[in-house]
């Protein structure tokens, strides 16, 4: 591809951009370079590429499209997302203070309260969708607001715009995990956001075959830390994970628009099976946020969580399901369905999970690309058992 991908449609940016036709054989997929070094022409003249773990042009290839397509100044691909989320938190300095979205994937928790905390590195978390406890909880340390939105797994929404605007009006910035949404349909960036954050093992690879995390960055000092961070810190992304996650975004566009078309379809059935008691789906008419959330994204995504009101009866569907299948993750071409209270996030302490409201009720569905009437009539199999 020719010319400036910027101006581009999604997907032929999603397809192009960072990779242009192999200049050696012509290739339209970017190559595997399965190499630990690269051979300088001379003492301090090289092509570019010095050591894998500073450069490699499978990883660079992948880090350039993520970039164009949230529309950001550099992309920084690491083993996982946790390296990645991990990346984002060494801007920030011993006795900084950050304020963090109270439901976010239980990974996140962990790191900012059982391993950052140990080094003066503070969090308070707020339902960041009320914009006044956001507010409140900025102190003087107060250096990052750090959000989900849609939230993991009680899909809340956080005013991305206004979220931005406090964060800078106290001189902090703001950093937002945009895993559930993706790209295709949410660019913080274009909301004020200064950094976006992905586990590509979700939606961007989409087929649950490799792991990795992205980082996207708006300012050129962001750019230059991260990178400085993949030379001294080495989580870096492997080649064959960033091909297998280049290929998968090659079909992001049409794989969203159907995983939203059936997430829409199985949320309106949880919404009116008699068996479920709350259903948490953006595109629901009553979801809290559901008139912020379409001001900055363009769909309401694949995620649901739905409360079955004990432990006893979501153990009972999960225990049933056959055509879905129970594991944690999500974003992949399976639908996938967990119990987070006991999967994904098991780590945060049950008095914090029941002061957010994520009950022992409550199952998540990531909704894949097989036919519709497979996952209603698996779902409503499985439902008699309750």
């Amino acid at each position: 591809m020719k010319g400036d991908p910027t101006n581009l449609g999604f997907s032929t940016r999603a397809i192009h951009a960072g990779q242009p036709p192999d200049p050696t054989t012509g290739s339209v997929t970017v190559p595997i370079y399965a190499t630990s070094t690269y051979v300088q022409e001379a003492v301090g003249r090289h092509k570019g590429f010095e050591y894998a773990r500073i450069q490699n042009p499978t990883r660079s290839a992948l880090e350039t499209n993520v970039a164009a397509l949230e529309g950001g100044r550099s992309g920084h691909a690491f083993a996982s997302g946790m390296a990645a989320i991990h990346t984002l938190m060494s801007l920030l300095r011993s006795g900084d203070h950050i304020v963090a979205s109270d439901t976010v994937y239980a990974g996140t928790f962990r790191l900012l309260t059982q391993v950052l905390d140990r080094y003066e590195l503070h969090s308070s978390w707020v339902d960041s969708s009320d914009l006044q406890q956001v507010e409140d909880a900025v102190i003087e340390r107060t250096r990052m607001v750090y959000v989900e939105t849609p939230t993991n797994p009680m899909m809340g929404i956080t005013d991305l715009a206004a979220a931005a605007e406090i964060a800078h009006r106290h001189d902090a910035i703001l950093a937002v995990d945009n895993t559930f949404a993706s790209p295709y349909f949410q660019r913080p960036l274009e909301h004020g956001a200064d950094i976006v954050v992905h586990s590509a093992t979700k939606f961007l690879n989409g087929h649950s075959d490799s792991l990795g995390g992205v980082m996207v960055a708006r300012h050129e000092e962001h750019e230059e830390w991260f990178a400085f961070m993949q030379k001294s810190a080495g989580a870096v992304l492997g080649p064959f994970d960033a091909f297998l996650t280049l290929r998968g975004i090659k079909t992001l566009g049409v794989r969203m628009d159907k995983h939203e078309e059936s997430g829409r379809a199985v949320a309106a059935h949880l919404e009116e099976h008699p068996k479920v008691e709350r259903v948490f789906y953006p595109g629901l008419a009553d979801h809290p946020g559901r008139q912020i959330h379409e001001k900055q994204a363009s769909g309401y995504g694949a995620l649901i969580a739905f409360d079955l009101g004990s432990e006893a009866a979501a153990r009972r569907v999960l225990d049933r399901v056959r055509v879905l299948s129970l594991a944690e993750s999500l974003g992949g071409v399976e639908t996938l369905i967990s119990h987070p209270a006991t999967m994904t996030h098991a780590s945060i302490p049950p008095e914090e999970r029941a002061r957010v409201g994520l009950t022992d009720g409550i199952v998540r569905v990531s909704v894949g690309l097989e036919d519709l009437e497979d996952l209603l009539a698996d779902l409503d199999q499985a439902l008699t058992a309750v």
